[in-house]
């Protein structure tokens, strides 16, 4: 994932490590404010993330609309509201241009976050639209009908789709959207499940306290840039401005810096971290610049027996 072009580099902005905030049910799908096991991490859609979709929509008790008029009753009930476009985003000739409010949020988030990784705005070319007025192609288990979903134009600028695909991968395997890559035309249908989504946003403004910094990462057999960014909650174009890197080209025993933060480009407070061979948590603290007891602390681990591909939660930044 080579982002570092002329409009990426420009921006240190901090993106989707925050989501790491986050940790996903091990339990299956909550929806009554905590994230939502998400389908496969893929945009490639499937019958699973539509399941998924629909389970979500009942689960918020969201009406699919049918009529214009049933979209207007909505809004004059303040059930769904405007996107009427920024600095940062434009709406592109969407007949119904209304959402869920967490929708409205995650749009604005997101088209502030493009708008300073890439230096252009969103395009919002889809919000709510009552299934009289879908397209010919669109699913019968679409959820535009609820509000709770907008589609989003896929650029051609390469640098700048890696970003937001990864960006949405992130997200959805955090649980708080479902997204899919669409060809015709091209675009990016993102269902956003409002309640987990507004828990993960206020979890992230109560920790915008956190003091920045950095961690020390060491370059482990296997690793590469991409893996090591998603892992710490970082980008890539970050990693390789943090480390003066001219290319994602990194070797074993190298010792990387990694940007902390307590904003959107947040490293968690918890990093997801998965015990390779020859792993030993004092290895894992001080590779990460933590201790072994609040690795045992955050695992609930009664000794320092670990396993090869045991998921562990790693303390950073506190």
């Amino acid at each position: 994932m080579d982002e570092r072009t002329d409009c990426i580099a420009r921006s240190r902005s901090r993106l989707a490590a925050a989501a790491a905030l986050l940790a996903v049910s091990a339990g299956g799908p909550v929806w009554g404010g905590g994230p939502v096991a998400a389908a496969a991490q893929t945009l490639r859609g499937s019958l699973r993330s539509l399941d998924l979709q629909n389970r979500a929509a009942r689960a918020h008790d969201f009406t699919f609309t049918s009529t214009r008029s049933q979209v207007r009753r909505f809004v004059s009930a303040g059930l769904l509201v405007p996107l009427e476009g920024n600095d940062d985003y434009v709406v592109h000739r969407v007949a119904f241009p209304y959402v869920r409010p967490e929708v409205r949020t995650f749009v604005e988030r997101l088209a502030d976050q493009h708008r300073r990784a890439c230096g252009r705005k969103l395009v919002v070319t889809s919000a709510i639209r009552p299934e009289a007025r879908q397209p010919r192609n669109a699913s019968s288990r679409s959820v535009h009908p609820t509000g709770m979903a907008v589609d989003l134009r896929r650029t051609n600028h390469m640098a700048c789709r890696a970003w937001l695909e990864n960006l949405l991968l992130y997200l959805e395997e955090q649980g708080v959207v479902e997204a899919t890559r669409e060809s015709r035309p091209p675009h990016y249908h993102v269902a956003v499940f409002p309640r987990p989504y507004a828990r993960y946003v206020a979890l992230l403004a109560a920790r915008d306290e956190i003091p920045g910094g950095v961690v020390e990462y060491q370059v482990r057999s296997g690793d590469s840039l991409w893996e090591i960014a998603r892992r710490m909650g970082v980008t890539v174009p970050e990693l390789r401005a943090a480390n003066r890197l001219s290319s994602d080209r990194i070797h074993p025993g190298q010792r990387l810096q990694v940007p902390v933060s307590g904003n959107e480009g947040a490293v968690a407070q918890a990093l997801d971290y998965r015990v390779r061979a020859g792993d030993s948590l004092w290895e894992i603290a001080r590779r990460h610049r933590t201790t072994v007891r609040r690795i045992r602390e955050e695992n609930g681990l009664s000794t320092n027996r670990i396993f090869t591909g045991q998921l562990l939660k790693v303390p950073v930044g506190r």
